[in-house]
């Protein structure tokens, strides 16, 4: 996954065209990567999954 692709990602997820999204672990660094770089970045919330894959969702209100 590239930079492009995963800020794509996030800004659906933050402007609620999609609800979740499910990140590889393969592809869970590089999106980490630009995912702590954003100015938003509590308002993620990561909920792992089995096999190392993470589900990704935005909150309203950002996490303490």
């Amino acid at each position: 996954m590239d930079s492009n692709t995963a800020s794509s990602l996030m800004d659906q997820l933050k402007n609620n065209e999609i609800k979740e999204c499910y990140i590889t672990k393969e592809d869970f660094l590089p999106f980490r990567e630009v995912l702590v770089k954003r100015p938003d970045f509590k308002h993620f919330r990561g909920i792992g999954q089995r096999g190392g894959a993470v589900l990704y969702q935005y909150m309203e209100t950002p996490r303490s």
